[in-house]
């Protein structure tokens, strides 16, 4: 009997190590190796050479990025074989992802593997198609923490160099979607030289090669389509084109393969004139290590204002976004150079409080789209205050730029051209229950630039349509949602109860739900 409760032990024991061993040592090893070190490394299988979309470049540079200068005209053609190499023939690619899921009856990693052509069609099935994104065509090579703020943005290949600026002068991570035109049924491999695709992309790589910055922290993800602007107004279109202006897509590209857990939308002319992410990401470590007692004083004050207890907690949740209030100079021509540009709230309440003022609000001719920021009392505010304060008159078409969690809704695809897109993300937010917040001592300013008005006026005219339409879904949708939930009375809900009854066509609808 002792002998036969030996062999029992001793077997147990060794089950006990080779269970332990596996669970703690090798099945992790194996996740680590198919899912790579880094949050968004795809990990692919290539069938073949030919269908590789392209290898995730990382860049050693060691010029000073503030003494380059990014002469694209004269940018070195990338050498042939790049082209016959890593680009497959059209939009299509034999790419496949491999979805690990841990399996207890095998006691083991197990998975499936899935085209990345059929789950990236699947994640922008609403974009205008033939549309294709390649993720981390340029992956940047820099430590990224969780409580960090990425910016995600989006560029088309005429804005460059502005982009370049953004880079130098943010030097933090970024999430960047580029359009690349790619004429239909055709690959990079099969137009001439000088054709716009491949210029296009031989001024990216310059781009990338131009600042050791862009190896550090920027990640570029492209986004390939054949067409041109979204309304062209019955004249001939540029061969270069914009993509549609699919503006939501791109933004969700670049916003789905960001790797922080805090994102800044923002429009690549605008330049960062102080140092919001290193307030935000300091208070939510501040936050998150303990009581405030042990802080600094600055921590402290930041988190007077931010309030560790309450808007650092919905801002992880995804219930709250903070707003860097954006401005312009009246004269455009005064807003060209960024080195200019006041870099703290004293200097730019100097310029704002002028006679006549030299700094106004964002777009202050369109007061929908920015006054629910309530400038006034910012200006009120004193410079240092380290305080923020709730947007308390929301309209829908306010369209501030934020910075939120990665878990808020996503922007509504249908939109192609300016007008209405960027406000589409932030009511869809407001209606998921996000409250707004001010930062009172940060700022952006809008980097001038010439308007394509015509296009802009064609675009709004369609895009007033799909707003208005899309309002009304999304309050029917988010109202169904709560009332199903039984949380239609709570404070979540709140933002939807009072905006949709503002929409005339559903008015009585919404009254009836609420009131039932």
């Amino acid at each position: 009997m002792s002998r036969l409760l030996q062999y029992c032990a001793g077997m147990y024991l060794l089950v006990a190590v080779i269970f332990t061993t596996w669970s703690y040592v090798l099945s992790p090893a194996f996740t680590l190796l198919w899912n790579g070190l880094a949050p968004g490394n795809i990990q692919t299988t290539p069938t073949s050479s030919a269908s590789v979309v392209c290898p995730r470049r990382t860049l050693a540079l060691l010029t000073d990025p503030l003494e380059v200068d990014l002469d694209i005209d004269h940018a070195i053609p990338l050498d042939e074989n790049h082209w016959a190499d890593t680009w497959p023939p059209g939009y299509a690619t034999s790419e496949t992802i491999r979805l690990p899921r841990w399996d207890k009856s095998r006691l083991g990693i197990t998975g499936y593997e899935l085209k990345e052509e059929t789950l990236l069609s699947r994640a922008f099935s609403d974009a205008i198609h033939p549309t294709r994104i390649i993720p981390f065509y340029f992956k940047a090579t820099g430590v990224l923490q969780p409580d960090d703020v990425t910016i995600t943005t989006l560029v088309t290949n005429n804005r460059f160099r502005v982009f370049k600026q953004l880079v130098e002068r943010y030097r933090g991570p970024i999430s960047v979607t580029i359009h690349i035109p790619l004429p239909l049924h055709s690959s990079f491999a099969s137009p001439k030289p000088d054709h716009p695709s491949r210029v296009a992309l031989n001024n990216l790589h310059a781009l990338y090669a131009s600042s050791p910055l862009f190896s550090e922290h920027v990640d570029v993800h492209l986004a390939l389509s054949p067409f041109t602007n979204a309304l062209s107004a019955g004249k001939v279109p540029s061969p270069e084109g914009e993509g549609g202006r699919q503006f939501n897509v791109w933004r969700n590209a670049a916003r789905l393969f960001a790797r922080t857990d805090f994102v800044m939308m923002l429009d690549v002319d605008f330049a960062v004139c102080t140092d919001w992410r290193g307030a935000v990401r300091d208070t939510l470590r501040a936050a998150a290590s303990g009581p405030n007692r042990h802080l600094s004083r600055t921590a402290r004050q930041q988190l007077g204002g931010i309030n560790s207890a309450d808007i650092v907690g919905k801002l992880r949740e995804g219930t709250a976004a903070l707003v860097v209030p954006a401005f312009e100079y009246v004269k455009q021509e005064k807003g060209v150079d960024q080195r200019t540009f006041p870099s703290d709230k004293q200097a730019l309440l100097r310029l704002a409080k002028a006679s006549p003022p030299v700094i106004a609000s964002f777009h202050a001719s369109w007061a929908p789209g920015h006054n629910s920021t309530d400038y006034e009392k910012y200006y009120s505010m004193p410079p240092g205050s380290h305080t923020v304060y709730k947007v308390e008159q929301y309209q829908s078409a306010y369209e501030p730029y934020v910075i939120t969690s990665k878990r808020v809704s996503w922007c509504d695809e249908r939109f192609a051209g300016y007008g209405g897109n960027k406000a589409a993300c932030l009511f869809e937010m407001y209606l998921s229950g996000v409250s707004f917040y001010v930062l009172s001592d940060h700022f952006l300013i809008h980097q001038s630039h010439k308007y394509e008005e015509e296009a802009r006026r064609e675009e709004r005219k369609s895009n007033r349509k799909l707003y208005a339409d899309f309002k009304e879904e999304s309050c029917l949708r988010y109202l169904y949602r709560y009332y199903k939930e039984g949380t239609l009375h709570a404070e979540r809900a709140a933002n939807a109860r009072e905006e949709c009854k503002k929409i005339k066509n559903i008015a009585k609808t919404v009254s009836q739900l609420v009131n039932d």
